[in-house]
This record gives structure tokens, sequence and C-alpha cells, in this order.
């Protein structure tokens, strides 16, 4: 059985930096395009960040590109999300995501990811 377990979460000023990490377990971590979703208070789900398995491609929602980075370590089965530049838009609970896709592509939909972590709260005081 998956699990996938966040951690990194916290309480930072805008123009901050934080470092969400999410650890895998449960099947084979390379083989499967990660991805970061977060969901703010009366909102739905949304696409933040995904990295590919295999050739490594990353993809970024709008709002966050050139502040957000995601990454992987295959060796630690550990998917991170550096953001810097944080917003007070930013806050939310921030989910870790694992899913099929082809080699090379990351999905941006919530339907392509079957796994998902419980969630690390993120606070942007302004």
């Amino acid at each position: 059985q998956v699990q996938l377990v966040e951690s990194g979460g916290g309480l930072v000023q805008a123009g901050g930096s934080l470092r969400l990490s999410c650890a895998a377990s449960g099947r084979p971590f390379s083989d499967y395009a990660m991805a970061w979703f977060r969901q703010a208070p009366g909102k739905e789900r949304e696409f933040v960040a995904a990295i590919s398995w295999g050739i490594t491609n990353t993809y970024y929602a709008n709002s966050v590109k050139g502040r957000f980075a995601i990454s992987r370590d295959n060796a630690k089965k550990t998917v991170y999300l550096q953001m810097d530049s944080l917003k007070f838009e930013d806050t939310a609970v921030y989910y870790c995501a694992s899913g099929r896709a082809n080699k090379g592509s990351a999905g941006r939909r919530i339907n392509e990811y079957d796994a998902w972590g419980q969630g690390t709260q993120v606070t942007v005081s302004s």
C-alpha cells in the first residue's frame, strides 16, 4: 500500500521561503510521476507543480512559476517543493500526490494521481 507523508509546512512571512518534503513508500518511487497540489479554505484543490519519472521534466502552475521549484531524489524516495518569495495567497494545505504517467510526462489534473498524502499547512503572513 502506497503511503505519502508530507513535512516542512509552517508559518512564514511574505517574501520568505519554505521547503516541503514528501516521503513515499509502498511502490517503486522512481516509476511514478509526482506532484504537489494545494487547497485554500473555501476553494477547490489546485495544481501547483509536477515532476516526471525517467526523463526529468517539471511543470508549474502560472501562479508559482519562477518562485517554486519541484525536485525528486529517487534514492531517498522523496519529492521536494522549494517555495521562495512566498505570498499571502500561497496560504493553503499542500498535498503530495503520486500517479502513473508516460515516461518524461506528468499530469496537472487531480484524477491523474491515485495516491495522496495527508497534507501540510503553509501559512504566509502579510
